[in-house]
């Protein structure tokens, strides 16, 4: 497999080098935003540091995003709440403060590339498009619309989105999804997935799209037309 490295510190990058060529994958390294995004298609999955010296690695992760769907970890020394929550919404597939286990990190490059690079990453593709309120879910095609219009979810969630909508009557438990989609229902401990379902609710301008259940999990809602609020229920 063959990894971009973004990664500006050169004792960092060598040890993430050497740890990743010693499982078998071959990696590019650059320390620099705008050399990432010339390469990044060459790449099956991506580890981006956030403290770059020619652009922000939030911004940068956006960028990658619009031209690439390779799996992708933040591995960064930020690590309030804030910079974790605006990671995931801007297309993470997770997040790893530093400083960090090394055999921790490629347990999590593994589980990232199996949930991705499976049909448990990209849930229920195939199946028919399915219409609540004025939300349009195409899961085959991947789109959402709100109102006729088209909204741009990040990858990960559509995946949530879509497989709420596969069983629309059902209620389904945060282990469920999280091992469904994320592969792993231990992340229940994270806010891996209550971040994604807010984005969902934002990006959507839905708020009862995703109807929470407290205590269990989440639904597909049937949000009223025009409902425009941006919290739960």
């Amino acid at each position: 497999m063959h990894a971009l490295l973004v990664e500006d510190d050169d004792r960092m990058a060598h040890a993430l080098g050497t740890a990743l060529a010693q499982r078998g994958h071959t990696v590019r390294r650059f320390g620099r935003a705008l050399d990432a995004l010339r390469h990044v298609n060459e790449a099956d999955f991506v580890l981006l540091d956030l403290g770059l010296p020619d652009l922000d690695g939030l911004e940068l992760l956006r960028r990658l995003r619009t031209v690439c769907d390779a799996p992708l970890i933040v591995v960064t020394a930020r690590c309030e709440e804030r910079d974790i929550v605006q990671g995931l919404r801007a297309g993470a597939d997770d997040y790893v403060v530093k400083p960090f286990r090394m055999n921790e990190l490629m347990a999590r490059i593994d589980t990232v590339r199996r949930r991705t690079g499976t049909p448990a990453g990209r849930a229920d593709d195939g199946g028919p498009s399915v219409r609540t309120g004025d939300v349009e879910i195409d899961i085959a095609g991947r789109a959402v619309t709100v109102a006729g219009a088209e909204v741009r979810l990040t990858r990960r969630e559509f995946d949530v989105l879509s497989f709420l909508a596969a069983r629309p009557d059902e209620v389904h438990s945060r282990e469920e999804i999280l091992g469904r989609i994320w592969g792993d229902a231990f992340l229940t401990a994270s806010r891996s997935l209550d971040v994604h379902v807010a984005g969902i609710r934002a990006k959507t301008g839905r708020a009862g799209l995703v109807r929470t259940v407290h205590g269990f999990g989440y639904q597909l809602g049937s949000p009223p037309v025009g409902d425009e609020r941006a919290g739960g229920r």
